[in-house]
């Protein structure tokens, strides 16, 4: 019998877990954390502008290669198709923070409707927009300024921004735009075709800020800034969180780092433990595998009250089906001994659809001479944007690298707008091996990234390959037609975002040389749905585990995050919800983490 030496085990330390865990910690409860990597901290994880270089990044870093289309001859379409590796790169975090390390700091608001939903579904009105957004205000630290000058940065204003949470949020200095005039030419750009759609009159100011809650309530559409997870210049997220957690009671969280949990273990139906692998390098997706420690050696932790898995929307459906927990015929014909039959787990595999319009200027960006786009080399010199953020954590390496955006709504649009069109200097066409390096490498580039989000798509699954817990799960998003979305309707709406894109460079005659993709060639409808049909990728993987009612057979957990079924067990990472929410992931996840750590301790407590 191994001894329980820990109120909690969390698996996983992303934006899921990784809240769960101090809060859990700081309500005075002992908590394990597990987590398959290590803690690496380096430029690519601090520069903001270094986002896609983290991704990259082989000490911070699983690379899945998924599926979007089952049809090899439709997949085998995108040039970002690797067939060595049968798929398509899907970079996901492997370090403390999760995916929160290697992302690209967004951090927009979800949607009224995406809680409001799970309200009506759960019949808790707990999980409503308004009393979610009081969690979004006690998490965010909100460091940006106000863009109306009528309305003060002051808590409790009508905004209901946060500003003493844990995660600090800002907006990119609108100084730091001047300092590249074309940058000025297409924030301009983007506010132009804002104002000619939407009839906004030039008194009313712009950008609009997505986050304010009068925008979200009032689904505003139009030109917004992007709020990003920045403090001071550095990059911040759950690895933060969790970090000043074990610093404040370093005798109540422990981090278990480079351990791979291969399944729960069970006593009748209760959860009461981990089974794991300890060893650095030993998942398959791992970049590393050449230098893995083999097999790794078997270790297995319990919990006195709860373990909660927080690994992710592939790796959670995984450890469940290693479990015991999935869709029994897939088990069984794996061998797998069938605990509970949950045909929920590892289907509903949901994604946004993106793509890039990528535009050639007619020269390099000033502002980019002699910039490497890049850490400092073996002189450790840096070239000067790095010297600058290094010095005081400011200039243009402070930022994400995005300008400005254009939220809409698509003709296919339901209630909320499903649109979310990015402006970026720089290529940026999808994941695939290399690719940072080989967008850092021009200084000609101007990209409107296309983002889909509310997709109808839910036909994507998970499902196991072996039972050695090392090997990743296949991976298959069924993208389109291939799926459940027989309409089109998907497809019609990125559709309309590419035709947005289109409009806001042709105002930037005299700046941009060329489209390069779809490349003007490419007019008619049907080519372009074609051509996004070869090119859409997504990196908000989610609901492969989904809240549901108890009369529903896929729904895989309750409104409290229960695996139903089983106790003492919880999923609390982005495969919860049944549908994805509004157009990035990042927010949706750490405002449910809190909501689980009110229900979890408010239902430990109770039962003290």
């Amino acid at each position: 019998m191994v001894e329980a030496l820990h109120d909690f085990i969390v698996v996983g330390s992303g934006a899921g877990g990784g809240p769960l865990a101090a809060n859990l910690v700081e309500a005075g409860f002992s908590v394990l954390m597990i987590e398959a990597g290590g803690d690496h901290r380096c430029p690519y994880y601090d520069v903001p502008i270094m986002q896609a270089r983290a991704s990259e990044d082989a000490e911070m870093r699983w690379d899945y290669f998924v599926r979007h289309y089952a049809d090899d001859t439709q997949q085998k379409r995108d040039d970002k198709f690797v067939s060595a590796r049968n798929g398509v790169l899907y970079p996901r975090g492997a370090t403390l923070g999760g995916s929160t390390a290697i992302s690209a700091l967004v951090t927009v608001y979800p949607h009224n409707s995406d809680w409001d939903r799970l309200a009506e579904l759960t019949g808790d009105p707990d999980w409503s927009a308004d009393a979610m957004r009081n969690r979004f205000q006690r998490l965010e630290a909100w460091r940006g300024k106000d863009p109306d000058p009528e309305d003060p940065a002051k808590p409790g204003d009508a905004r209901r921004h946060g500003f003493d949470g844990w995660l600090k949020t800002t907006r990119a200095d609108p100084k730091l735009a001047g300092r590249e005039p074309w940058f000025l030419d297409i924030i301009g750009a983007v506010e132009a075709e804002s104002r000619a759609t939407y009839g906004t009159p030039e008194n009313m100011l712009l950008p609009n800020d997505p986050n304010d809650w009068r925008f979200v309530s009032e689904r505003r559409e139009g030109m917004s800034f992007i709020p990003v997870a920045i403090d001071h210049g550095r990059r911040n997220g759950a690895r933060e969180r969790v970090l000043a957690a074990q610093a404040a009671h370093p005798d109540r969280l422990t981090i278990r780092y480079d351990t791979l949990v291969s399944r729960v273990i069970f006593e009748g139906d209760r959860a009461v433990g981990v089974a794991c692998l300890d060893g650095a390098h030993l998942y398959g997706a791992d970049p590393d595998m050449a230098h893995a420690h083999g097999p790794g050696q078997p270790v297995e932790f319990r919990a006195r009250r709860e373990v909660i898995l927080a690994a992710g929307a592939f790796n959670t459906p995984q450890i469940l089906m290693l479990s015991g927990i999935g869709p029994h015929e897939h088990l069984e014909r794996l061998g797998v001994e069938v605990k509970l039959d949950r045909p929920g787990v590892g289907s509903n595999l949901h994604d946004r659809y993106e793509v890039g319009v990528v535009h050639r200027l007619i020269h390099n960006y000033p502002v980019f001479e002699n910039a490497d786009l890049d850490v400092p080399g073996r002189d450790g010199k840096g070239d000067r944007h790095f010297q600058e953020w290094e010095k005081d954590k400011n200039g243009p390496y402070s930022t994400n690298g995005s300008l400005a955006a254009f939220i809409a709504k698509s003709s296919v649009a339901e209630e909320e707008p499903d649109l979310f069109v990015l402006a970026l200097p720089v290529d940026f066409h999808g994941y695939y091996p290399g690719y940072a390096a080989e967008s850092a490498a021009k200084h000609d580039q101007f990209t409107m990234v296309v983002l889909k989000g509310h997709t109808r798509n839910r036909a994507g699954t998970v499902r196991l390959t072996t039972t050695d817990p090392r090997d990743p799960p296949a991976i298959n998003f069924a993208y389109f037609e291939e799926g459940s979305d027989a309409e089109g309707r998907d497809l019609q709406g990125v559709a309309d975002g590419v035709a947005i894109a289109r409009r806001v460079a042709a105002r930037l005659d005299g700046i941009v040389a060329e489209e390069v993709l779809p490349g003007a060639e490419i007019t008619k409808p049907e080519q372009v749905k074609q051509w996004i049909r070869d090119n859409a990728w997504g990196h908000h993987a989610s609901c492969t585990c989904p809240i549901g009612a108890q009369d529903d057979e896929m729904a895989v957990l309750d409104g409290d995050f229960r695996v139903r079924g089983v106790e003492g067990l919880r999923v609390v990472d982005a495969s919860v919800f049944p549908r994805i929410p509004g157009l990035f992931i990042a927010s949706a996840v750490y405002m449910i983490s809190e909501r689980a750590s009110d229900v979890i301790i408010a239902q430990t407590q109770r039962s003290a």
